[in-house]
C-alpha cells in the first residue's frame, strides 16, 4: 500500500524552550496552540505534481481528532483533545487549523486520527464512521486515514501521520476484437451487479465494514472513450459479475461476464479486468489485484450476451 507521510508541526513556545524540565513544573505551564505545516512526499491520493507523486493541494482539508489516556480506545467528543479541526491547506504549504488545536497539558501523550476527505461534523464514535459510496465524486469516495498512536508530548515536533487508502479501486479495460466496426460502436455504460454502496469505518483500526445496501447495478465512470473505466468501490466480497452495453448499427447490446468466484476489491488495492469483447462474447484477458503499485494476476474465463 503506497503511503505518505504528512508533517504536523505541533508548535508550542513553552514546550520547546523547556524540553528537560520535570512533569510537575511542565504540568504548570499553559499549553500553547498547535499549528501545522506540511511536507509532503508521495501522498496517495488523486492529484499528482509533476513528477507522478500524488499530493495535496491548496484548498484540501483534513479532519484531525486527538485525546490523551487509552490508545485503543477513543473517547466521546467531549472528552477529546482535537475534535474534528478541520485544517486546509494555504498557499505556501501551510495549514491552517479551525476551530485551532491545543495541547492538553505539556507532559500527557497524546493519540492523533486524520481523516481525507474532511468528515462534515464530528464523528460520535470514531470506530464506526459512516460511509456513502459516490460514483460521481471519485475523489471525495477515496478515503484517506491516518493514525499516529505511538504517544506524542508538547515537545515532539513534528507529530508524522501516515494516510493510507481504505477504500478498494476497480479498472476495467475493454479490448475489441478485429469484427467490430470500430467507427460505428459505441461502450454505453459499464457496470457491476450487486455492488455494496454503503459502510461503517473504524478510523482506529483502517478497516471497512461493507452495509448490507447493494446496488443491483452500478455504473463505472468512464476514463477513456470505450476503453476504459474505473471507480472507488467499498472493498467486498460477493460481486461475480459485469455487464458492458455496447451499441452498435444503431441497437444497443449487454454483454454480460460473470466469473465462477468473487472478485477481490480489497482495502488499498487495484483491481485491474482486462476483457476482450467479440460480437458474441467476452473473454477475460486478465485480472490483476494492485496494492496501487504491485500485484497478482488471474487469469482464464469467459463471458457470453
Amino acid at each position: 500500500m503506497k503511503k505518505s507521510v504528512l508533517y504536523l508541526a505541533l508548535v508550542g513556545a513553552v514546550a520547546m524552550a523547556l524540553p528537560s524540565c520535570n512533569k510537575e513544573r511542565s504540568e504548570s505551564q499553559k499549553p500553547e496552540y498547535i499549528s501545522v505545516s506540511t511536507n509532503i512526499g508521495g501522498m496517495s491520493r488523486v492529484t499528482a505534481d509533476g513528477e507522478g507523486n500524488q499530493v495535496f493541494e491548496v484548498g484540501d482539508e483534513i479532519s484531525v481528532y486527538a485525546w490523551t489516556g487509552d490508545k485503543n480506545a477513543a473517547p466521546a467528543a467531549a472528552d477529546r483533545v482535537v475534535d474534528n479541526s478541520i485544517n486546509k491547506l494555504e498557499t505556501g504549504s501551510k495549514w491552517v487549523a479551525t476551530p485551532q488545536m491545543l495541547w492538553k497539558n505539556m507532559v500527557d501523550e497524546h493519540f492523533f486520527i486524520g481523516v481525507y476527505p474532511k468528515d462534515a461534523s464530528s464523528v460520535a464514535d470514531l470506530t464506526s464512521a459512516d460511509y456513502n459510496l459516490n460514483v460521481a465524486d471519485q475523489e471525495a469516495s477515496d478515503l484517506l486515514i491516518a493514525t499516529e498512536f505511538s504517544g506524542k508530548i508538547a515537545s515532539d515536533n513534528p507529530v508524522n501521520l501516515t494516510f493510507d487508502h481504505v477504500m478498494a479501486k476497480v479498472k476495467v479495460n475493454l479490448d475489441f476484437r478485429n469484427q467490430w466496426d470500430v467507427v460505428g460502436k459505441v461502450v454505453e455504460k459499464v457496470e457491476f451487479k450487486n455492488v455494496a454502496t454503503t459502510a461503517k469505518v473504524n478510523y482506529l483500526t483502517k478497516t471497512v465494514t461493507a452495509g448490507t445496501d447493494r446496488e443491483s447495478a452500478l455504473a463505472v465512470p468512464m476514463i477513456k472513450k470505450d476503453e476504459s473505466f474505473e471507480s472507488i468501490l467499498i472493498p467486498q466480497s460477493g460481486v461475480n459479475t459485469i455487464v458492458i452495453t455496447v451499441k452498435s448499427e444503431g441497437s444497443s447490446k449487454g454483454y454480460t461476464y460473470t466469473r465462477g468466484t468473487d472478485f477481490k476489491f480489497e482495502s488499498g488495492k487495484v483491481t485491474t479486468i482486462n476483457l476482450i469483447v467479440g460480437r458474441d462474447q467476452i473473454d477475460l484477458g486478465t485480472v490483476k489485484i494492485n496494492n496501487w503499485v504491485d500485484g497478482e494476476t488471474i487469469e482464464g474465463g469467459e463471458a457470453l450476451d
